[in-house]
């Protein structure tokens, strides 16, 4: 039998070395040893293989816009949205897609081939990012699965056009219902949002991502509402609220009850700890309130989380490089995630359990699964997080899409094949 591509001796992230061959764009076997023909085999012996990095949360119409018009000068998210609302009617479709392509060739790079971006569904500029992104999204297709998510920045009822703004890009195909529920004039305003978008979802057969309680105020308890409409809907395990960044400030009590009616809901949870630390607590003076969710007690009721990255280079955050083991290793710390069990979960966090968020069902290291992959100078997970890994090999839908090479040679640790310490140019 012949392969297309045949890598050898990776490690599997439960610690199990194996070769992998891909035929086309499948995997077509993952054995301990495969000896056959293949077109090309690559030796990656005592290297990390892992399934694609997943961005479960992210903003791609407004990336790479860093600057533009202005910066962002007290680093809040309401001057960000204002600063965003400047942008809009300046920018142009073509700009928009051009900067997302470029982001798109970055995220390839880093092994990152799926992600969930919320596109400005607000008004007619917003538009623009709409049909710009629905470009993109033909455009990567052959190498990433990008989802959409309608979002009406400025609020569903707030702004003006923001309803029939958001019901026309779902008609022009975006896949899933977004809303910010904590953006509207009042708590009411917010909580009927919640229950109209979630009808609109259930109508159509779509997923639903709120950003919900992305704020200091521990009063905000949209979450609860999201969860309500989930069950009255028959939603369950097809709703996500991000951020819930409120429930780091709110009553333990109350939180005693939210977190079961949460998973009872089968409602998913996605922080995004570079930016909820960054923009959370800016009106605190000390102690200052850090904003990350409640990501360990989340997961102890068994509700699903994953780790966003939100931003690159736009009006929210300065920084950002498309790495998701950044992101996980900046979750890891703000969560206190660092018993080693936690620690390989925050990987799960970027990887699979991210792609159950977003039903992805031809994902993972199996038979029959899409042949994609990435190759980490790493030998665990742990140590990929630990060392943010050098990304070696990825592999999009069965076609090497970047490749690195080893410069030096790794220094030996005891108990280990080899280390993947960092290197160095000799």
């Amino acid at each position: 039998m012949s392969f297309d591509l045949l890598l050898k001796g990776g490690v599997l992230p439960d610690g199990r070395t194996a070769d992998i061959a891909i035929a086309g764009r499948k995997i077509a076997a993952i054995e301990p040893r495969i000896e056959a023909q293949a077109q090309e085999t690559i030796d990656i012996s005592g290297d990390l293989v892992s399934p694609p990095f997943i961005d479960p949360h992210f903003h791609m119409d407004a990336t790479l816009s860093y600057g533009r018009p202005r910066i962002n000068a007290s680093g809040t998210l309401l001057e960000g949205i204002s600063l965003w609302g400047e942008l809009k009617p300046i920018q142009t479709e073509e700009e928009i897609a051009e900067r997302a392509l470029a982001y798109c060739d970055l995220a390839v790079s880093m092994g990152l081939l799926a992600i969930r971006t919320h596109v400005d569904t607000s008004d007619e500029n917003g538009l623009k990012g709409v049909r710009a992104l629905l470009h993109v999204r033909e455009v990567v297709k052959d190498w990433i699965d990008l989802q959409l998510v309608a979002f009406p920045q400025d609020g569903l009822y707030r702004a003006p056009a923001a309803r029939d703004c958001t019901i026309r890009a779902l008609d022009l195909g975006v896949d899933v219902v977004g809303g910010i529920p904590h953006f509207e004039r009042t708590m009411d305003d917010g909580r009927r949002s919640v229950t109209e978008l979630c009808e609109i979802a259930g109508k159509r057969g779509l997923l639903v991502d709120m950003h919900c309680d992305e704020t200091d105020d521990p009063l905000s308890r949209h979450i609860e509402q999201l969860a309500y409409e989930t069950q009255r809907l028959g939603l369950q395990g097809r709703v996500n609220g991000s951020h819930l960044t409120s429930m780091h400030s709110m009553d333990n009590y109350y939180v005693s009850k939210l977190l079961p009616l949460m998973a009872e809901a089968q409602v998913s949870a996605i922080p995004n700890p570079l930016i909820n630390i960054t923009i959370q607590g800016r009106h605190d003076t000390y102690p200052k309130r850090r904003g990350l969710t409640r990501v360990p007690e989340m997961l102890a009721h068994g509700i699903r989380v994953a780790w966003g990255q939100d931003c690159v280079l736009d009006p929210w955050y300065p920084l950002g490089t498309a790495d998701m083991l950044d992101v996980a290793f900046m979750g890891l710390h703000v969560a206190q995630m660092t018993s080693p069990s936690a620690m390989r979960r925050c990987f799960d966090m970027v990887t699979t359990e991210t792609a159950k968020i977003l039903h992805l069902d031809d994902y993972g290291l199996d038979v029959g699964k899409k042949a994609s992959l990435v190759v980490l100078d790493a030998g665990d997970p742990v140590e990929a997080i630990r060392l943010r890994a050098e990304r070696l090999l990825v592999v999009a839908n069965g076609r090497i899409a970047a490749r690195r090479d080893k410069r030096a040679t790794a220094l030996d640790l005891p108990g280990r094949p080899r280390s993947a310490g960092r290197r160095f140019d000799a």
